[in-house]
């Protein structure tokens, strides 16, 4: 089952091309909230699931060519991130890649939302690193590496847009900037995706193909991830971690620019390039932007 939001913050669940409004199947959802409603849709999905069924069963909807498209899950509570999680140079191993991860912020673009790019005079460049996310269907608390999948709700395609040449005393700049976690087009649930370590994820950049790797180059898979998490932090449902990229392909973006995603079998998601950085044609030479300088205490 594909799950998104559309127009004015309605759930709606994909059939073929067409978007089955199931807001109503939601109890109480105009006290939750926007990510209220997922959180509860997606921890007591099963009980859901019949009615919705039901709903898609009973055919109509709307073209998904006729509605906005609204980030799958609008403010999750945790949205973190793999640190280097590919097989992508000769030097790397599963035992030279140690585990880590990183924040990005909770403020999720969705499909045709825009990522602004500030003008900070240390950045040599802004990439969109095309990832894998996975979204968390049931609390996750020490749990094992085998009981771990049961802790996935579903897929969403997700782009970690990272501003290169900080210094890396936090990702706070890097990383998680207010706009730099655009993700959609949907969450696809997990019984749909028969194999996560097998797919492919593509990338371009106003229409120039970047990335194109798959998902078996993951260092660590997602069972691991998430046992290696709850030893330190309660997963929820709804909570969001995107698993790492293959970097072969990564080039500049800039002012201007369009992003695409596309994984197999999880759908295709674009979003715009805006802000006040200067970088808007490669070659750009960084200076002229707000200068950030950490010193020692």
């Amino acid at each position: 089952m594909k799950i998104l939001r559309f127009n004015d913050d309605r759930v709606g669940v994909l059939n073929g091309e067409a978007v089955v409004d199931v807001s109503d199947v939601i109890s109480h959802r105009e006290y939750r909230g926007p990510q209220g409603t997922m959180e509860e849709l997606i921890a007591n999905f099963a009980s859901y699931r019949p009615k919705i069924e039901a709903k898609v069963a009973a055919g109509g909807g709307r073209p998904v060519s006729s509605v906005k498209l609204l980030a799958p899950l609008p403010r999750p509570a945790r949205v973190l991130a793999a640190f280097v999680n590919y097989l992508d140079r000769p030097d790397r191993t599963v035992d030279t890649l140690p585990l880590e991860f990183f924040h990005k912020s909770p403020h999720l673009v969705g499909p045709g939302g825009t990522v602004e790019l500030p003008d900070i005079e240390q950045v040599a460049e802004f990439h969109a690193e095309a990832e894998l996310a996975f979204v968390i269907g049931r609390e996750a608390w020490k749990v094992s590496e085998a009981a771990a999948m049961d802790h996935v709700f579903g897929y969403v395609p997700f782009f970690d847009v990272s501003a290169r040449g900080l210094v890396r005393r936090s990702q706070l700049l890097p990383k998680g900037q207010e706009t730099f976690a655009p993700c959609g087009p949907w969450i696809t649930t997990r019984e749909e995706v028969a194999d996560p370590h097998n797919l492919t994820v593509r990338s371009w950049v106003s229409g120039e193909a970047r990335q194109s790797y798959s998902t078996r180059d993951m260092a660590h898979g997602i069972a691991k991830q998430i046992a290696w998490l709850s030893r330190f932090v309660r997963l929820r449902p709804g909570d969001v971690i995107a698993t790492g990229t293959y970097h072969e392909g990564l080039g500049p973006i800039h002012v201007g620019d369009t992003l695409e995603i596309e994984i197999s079998g999880l759908g295709r998601a674009s979003f715009k390039v805006a802000g006040d950085s200067p970088r808007k044609a490669k070659g750009h030479q960084p200076g002229g932007g707000v200068r950030i300088e950490i010193t020692k205490v």
